[in-house]
């Protein structure tokens, strides 16, 4: 059964919406993956950055010789960033495996059907030229039926053939559009899927790199550089040692409190050989002082013994 003009016409007007939908998405969809493989590659470059970035914090966390309370804070905020690192880089192999991938995947797709396209086109060719032949040949052999027979069989061959690739392209169209429709849709959601796992992630690594951050002491720290920028002086030394001395005596004294008193033994008076013989000559002097009394006495008494006589006679 040979097809009408308005068939013919509403076949073209179909291949070429079909043909506009096609060039369409291959346009569209390949900005979309040049784009998103554009946006995977700067958030590979940022997860190198910031591996370069946690090694540095860490080399200088390391080489810190003060400061102790920030020496730990920045290693435990490195290993933090490295950690928001890894979770970056879990993120670009998703966004390479689940949204570019499946984007430049379109460009064989889009070729498909195509090549789909090419073939009704060139059945629908084939059906106009042939109706083209037939009226040919019915203007020049009206009355030939052999020629017309054949002609006309052609033609109806040809008519055929494109309305079983008109169809076919309509059922290839409808299941590339429906294909279209979920992957689009597909490939969004898991984009949305995985920048929300990242970034739940990175809240929490950052959350603790915050946490690791509050742990540093300024005060802290600042007095341990003082202490190591101003080392203590002599005399700052010295008064070290009174001190030291003095708490130590007073330990001393404490233990000596809480231990029974012993009677004490007064000391003998050391003497000396010049003291000896200075109280040798003191003990001769009085000897000879109490002699001397001793003499006096007995001529006190022989006088008074002679006054006696004295007196007896008279």
């Amino acid at each position: 059964m040979n097809r009408n003009n308005a068939e013919i016409r509403a076949s073209e007007n179909q291949s070429k919406f079909i043909q506009d939908r096609i060039s369409l998405v291959e346009k569209h969809f390949g900005d979309l993956c040049e784009n998103f493989a554009a946006y995977t590659r700067k958030t590979g470059k940022l997860r190198d950055r910031g591996d370069e970035l946690a090694k540095c914090v860490l080399n200088y966390a390391e080489n810190t010789t003060v400061n102790g309370s920030c020496k730990a804070g920045l290693k435990q905020f490195a290993e933090n960033l490295a950690a928001l690192e890894d979770y970056r880089s879990a993120e670009v192999d998703r966004l390479e495996g689940k949204v570019v991938h499946p984007l430049s995947c379109y460009g064989t797709t889009c070729k498909f059907a195509k090549d789909d396209l090419k073939q009704a086109f060139s059945a629908r060719d084939k059906e106009q030229k042939q109706q083209k032949q037939f009226e040919k040949v019915k203007e020049k052999h009206p009355s030939d039926r052999q020629q017309l027979s054949q002609a006309e069989s052609e033609l109806q061959k040809a008519s055929v053939d494109a309305s079983r690739h008109s169809k076919a392209l309509e059922e290839q169209m409808d299941k590339f559009e429906k294909t279209k429709l979920e992957d689009i849709k597909k490939i969004l959601t898991e984009f949305v899927n995985v920048e929300m796992l990242f970034h739940a992630k990175a809240l929490e690594t950052l959350t603790e790199c915050y946490q690791s951050l509050s742990t540093v002491n300024e005060e802290e720290d600042l007095e341990e550089f003082r202490n190591s920028l101003r080392p203590p002086s002599a005399a700052s030394r010295i008064g070290m040692v009174h001190a030291s001395s003095r708490a130590s005596l007073n330990s001393t004294s404490a233990s000596m409190r809480q231990t029974p008193s012993m009677p004490r033994r007064q000391p003998e008076p050391q003497v000396n050989n010049k003291t000896k013989q200075n109280m040798h000559s003191m003990h001769d002097d009085e000897d000879e002082d109490e002699d001397d009394e001793e003499d006096e006495e007995e001529e006190d008494e022989y006088d008074s013994e002679d006054n006696d006589d004295r007196y007896s006679r008279k």
